[in-house]
Formats: structure tokens, sequence, C-alpha cells
């Protein structure tokens, strides 16, 4: 069943075969709570808020509605952290052969550690959030790290990364080029390792890794709904960029709830749905889609999907969605600008889509039966990831006070 709404956005239910579904375990509980304790040794570590939108949910027609908000991680303004902290950690573990368990930040960062692995740096490829958790995380374990970045990146992000001591530059490139170009330099570099979240030929433990340390923040939201009375999630919208962040959270809550999993939607940037068009099309393939990828969603505009997430996606989600700037544009502000009561969220362009969406969905007569089709209505209980703050604010700017990306309704031109 295939339902387009309009000349922008897009939804498919999941008509993909299934496969063997041999990724699903890295998501596991067991795996991601040994991720959740690894982080739990940072010094910055602290369980992110869960918000409970209740006028919202009200208003909206669904019984709860819960945004992670992830603006608070680290104090990096982004979820992206847990996943490369977690990578480094676990190739450090392979590299001196202490298990992971036995690991923490001050055995990480300890002369001792530091002595066994040698000075590595870690290469990788970002639209800013990602390259600054691999920045972050390498500066806090004494190694080294070069970051490179697509056209289009804003200053402020590379100026956030570089503090951390990264070699950082904006190239000409998309952010699927950049991937490669992190990747060649890694190669040519003796000391040289690719931390990435993107998985192919010859290279899947490290995106691997990174998808497990997404997992805290599911386990975590689990946890916090269930100390709410919330017994699991009926419903999940969760973004995609290469979709690692969404088959984290979709692979987790398949493991947890086995008999009775949520609904779980995977919304994408209209200019980068790779996932959307892998899933329409059907046949269990994976679309590229090439170009310079130009969306608002800076942090989702992925062409490539990650195989590895889009093998727990194709088996486990029930719908995918390709969304329109001013989606996102309104969620930002929707978050922002919050119902009397409801706690205002701050959330940037890429974490605020799955919210624009959820809204459309549910107000709009026009996505009557996306609505129908994810059987969204007074009894369900909506979890939603706010993967994101303020990271661009001149771009944040430019959407909450100046109408950046208005309502686009009915083929009418948004603002912009």
């Amino acid at each position: 069943m295939n339902l387009t709404n309009n000349e922008e956005a897009q939804f498919t239910l999941n008509n993909v075969p299934e496969s063997a579904d041999n990724w699903l375990n890295i998501m596991s509980v067991e795996n991601v709570s040994e991720a959740l304790q690894f982080h739990k040794s940072f010094p910055e570590y602290k369980v992110t808020p869960l918000t409970k939108l209740e006028n919202l949910a009200g208003y909206l027609g669904i019984d709860s509605l819960y945004v992670k908000d992830e603006s608070f991680r680290f104090g990096l303004n982004a979820f992206k952290v847990l996943g490369g902290s977690y990578a480094i950690a676990k190739y450090i573990s392979k590299q001196t052969g202490i298990p992971v368990s036995e690991l923490d930040y001050i055995s990480l960062s300890s002369p001792e550690t530091q002595a066994k692995v040698g000075q590595t740096t870690f290469y990788t490829a970002t639209d800013g959030n990602h390259g600054r958790g691999i920045a972050w995380s390498a500066n806090k374990l004494g190694q080294k790290s070069v970051v490179r970045m697509p056209h289009g990146s804003s200053e402020i992000r590379r100026r956030n990364i570089a503090k951390y001591g990264a070699d950082v530059t904006i190239e000409d490139l998309n952010y699927d080029d950049c991937v490669k170009l992190a990747n060649d330099q890694a190669k040519a570099d003796p000391k040289g390792v690719l931390v990435q979240d993107q998985a192919f030929r010859g290279y899947t433990d490290i995106p691997a890794w990174i998808m497990t340390g997404y997992g805290t923040l599911a386990l975590e939201a689990d946890r916090q709904m269930i100390a709410d009375g919330c017994d699991y999630p009926t419903h999940i919208f969760v973004q995609a960029g290469v979709g690692s962040l969404a088959g984290a959270v979709v692979g987790y809550f398949a493991n947890k709830y086995k008999d009775h999993h949520p609904t779980m939607c995977v919304v994408e940037a209209g200019p980068a749905n790779c996932i959307f068009r892998s899933a329409k099309k059907a046949d269990g393939k994976m679309v590229r889609v090439r170009g310079k990828l130009d969306t608002i969603m800076a942090g989702l505009a992925c062409g490539q999907v990650n195989p590895i997430g889009w093998d727990i996606l194709r088996n486990h989600a029930a719908g995918f969605a390709s969304c329109p700037d001013w989606m996102s544009a309104m969620g930002t502000r929707i978050y922002g600008v919050p119902l009397d009561g409801d706690k205002r969220i701050i959330s940037g362009e890429s974490g605020s889509v799955t919210m624009g969406y959820l809204w459309t969905i549910m107000m709009d007569p026009d996505f009557k039966d996306v609505k129908e089709a994810l059987g969204l209505n007074e009894k369900s209980r909506v979890l939603l990831v706010s993967t994101e703050g303020n990271t661009d604010p001149v771009r944040f700017r430019e959407v909450v006070w100046n109408g950046l990306y208005g309502i686009r309704h009915r083929g009418e031109a948004p603002i912009k």
C-alpha cells in the first residue's frame, strides 16, 4: 500500500520482503545496557529529559505524547556523541583485549591505556553533530580527530568541532562523498581509523557499535515511560539520515517488545529520502539519492542507506515518510511555542521533523489516510526523539523569528 499526500510529502507502508534479520541482535537489551553503563562513566553523563506534552496530546487527539530531548546530551546539544564515544571505546577494547564492560572513562583516558593503544587519529564525515561528538570523545581520551563536512555546512558548526582540537574542513562535496574522502584519508594514515555510521563492504563493526551506542537514548526513554506509568509506546516516529539512529531505536523496541512492539514510522527529508525510496521500491534493494541533497535538515541530508540500519528497518518499521522542509520548520515552532501548561523544547531542524509530521497527519484532513494506516487514535501513546537543540543559531532564528519555510498547504509556495 503506497499513499502519496501531495507533491512534497509522501508515505508508504512497509511492503519490503523480510530478510533473515541478522543484525537485530546488535540492539538487544543486553548490548544496549552495556553501552549505557559505559556512557554512565563519563562525568558529563545524565539522563536526558523525557518531556510529556499532555496538552498537545489532547489537542492532537491522542492519549499521550512523550519527547526524548537530546539537546541536553553531554553538553553537546545532540545525541550523536552516544554512538561515536561507544564505538571508540569498542575499538580500544578490541585493540587492548580489555572487555568494554571493564573500560570506563577513567581507564580509557589513563596514560596506561593510551600507551597500549598509541596515538590514533579518528576520521569522520559529518554535517556537524556527529563530528562534534567524535572530536569531543577523541579529545577526552587523548586522541586526535579529522572531520570533513559537506558543502552547505554552517561555519558555527565547524567552529564547534574545531574547538576540541579537530582538523576540520568544509568540502565542496555532498555528505556521501565526504564519507568517501574521510575513508580514503583514514586508509592513507597508518594511525587512522574511520568512525562512521555508514556501513559498506569490509566495514561493519564500527557502524554497528555506533548504533548500539545510540541505543542508550532508547533504553533511557523506555525506562522513563515505564516510570511514568506507560507500559510501552504504541507508536514511535524517528528521523533518519543514513538510518542508523532509526535502526537503533526501531531495533531496541523490536527486541524489548517482541510480541507487541510499537508501530514505528521512519521520517526523512524529502531531498535525501533514500530509505523512503528503498521502501517504496519494495524489492529489498537500497536506493541511493545523488546530488547536493539540499534541505534545511542538515543532519538528515544523506543519500545512501546504512545497510545495517536498513536491514533492521525493512523487518520492523511499519511505514516510511518523506517530508518537505516546512514540516521541520513547523515542528521547531510547535516545540518552541508550546500550549499553556506544556514545557518548551528547543529543537533544531533535524530534531523537529517528526513533530511537524505528527502534527500534520493528525490535523490535516489531506493526511487522514496516513493516520488511519498507522492506527493513530485517542488511545495512542506516541514517542518522538528531538535529536538536537539549537545547533545552528543563525538558521534557528531564521526559522523561528523570520518564518523561514512557513506552512505549505495545497500547493501554495512556502515562505522563504
